[in-house]
């Protein structure tokens, strides 16, 4: 019951990370508000969790949607102490020559106003509250280049510095703020880039294994529900500002290929010689 007695407010929570961390909140004692365009989907995961989980029609690109979430959280549960900026899209795809401008407005509609949206009226609550945690959901993309989309790689990267910015304003409310930074996830959004089956996640586990610098283990939707736990609950009391990858250490340069120098070598010197002089 790490989240007991805590309201949270959740976009982009009818699948994916969205959901699989609001049934992780929802099992640790939380309350929480699910928003999401995909309504049918959205009103099944909240009638599964029960009268923990509200759904409501949320589209990020709205600023009134997520005012309204936010304002729903407080009149349903009385307080929001979680907003957990989720929603996303993988948006405009090609050559930065041939990227159509509407595509890439529309991309940084939901990849960063939609987090803007979210940090806005979160503040506005826990500000006056004076305590509270916002997370968003970042990537990879956001901390390296070459691994995204270039405009998913741009609000990506624009997340993580929206959090170091609102970290430092809002430290003085007690308000905490941070950011999640996951790899490639089996979840639908990657399973549609990589199979054409945004439903095919167990062949998307498969590929994923595959490619995984830790052996055999794919990164799944629960991994990031779970870093979302931390940030979200006491027992980060002190971190803020951060942005909390799950990659399998992929951004600190671990992957498949052997490690360079693995292999004892005598020590290289100057010139060519090798080993310590005797």
């Amino acid at each position: 019951m790490r989240l007991e007695g805590k309201v949270a407010a959740i976009t982009g929570a009818a699948s994916g990370f969205g959901e699989a961390t609001a049934r992780r909140f929802v099992a640790e004692g939380a309350k929480v508000v699910l928003g999401d365009i995909q309504a049918d989907a959205g009103q099944k995961v909240a009638a599964e969790l029960g009268d923990a989980a509200v759904f409501m029609e949320c589209n990020v690109t709205k600023e009134a949607d997520i005012a309204n979430l936010v304002d729903t959280a407080v009149a349903q549960f009385g307080k929001l102490d979680i907003m957990f900026n989720n929603a996303g899209i993988v948006g405009a795809v090609g050559p930065i020559s041939e990227t159509p401008a509407d595509e890439w407005k529309f991309t940084v509609d939901i990849l960063l106003n939609g987090v803007f949206y979210g940090c806005k009226h979160a503040a506005r609550v826990m500000g006056p509250q004076g305590s509270g945690s916002i997370i968003s959901t970042a990537s990879t993309a956001g901390i390296l280049g070459g691994l995204g989309p270039h405009c998913y790689t741009a609000c990506k990267h624009a997340v993580v510095g929206l959090t170091k910015g609102v970290a430092a304003e809002l430290c003085q409310y007690n308000v905490r703020v941070n950011a999640i930074a996951p790899a490639g996830m089996a979840t639908a959004m990657v399973a549609n880039v990589s199979t054409g089956d945004h439903t095919a996640i167990e062949k998307t586990k498969q590929i994923l294994a595959g490619n995984s610098p830790l052996k055999g283990r794919p990164g799944v939707a629960e991994d990031v529900a779970n870093a979302a736990l931390w940030l979200a609950s006491d027992e980060s009391g002190y971190t803020t500002g951060h942005t909390l990858t799950t990659d399998a250490g992929t951004t600190t340069g671990a992957s498949t290929n052997p490690v360079a120098f693995a292999e004892y070598q005598p020590l290289f010197r100057e010139a060519g010689k090798h080993g310590l002089e005797e």
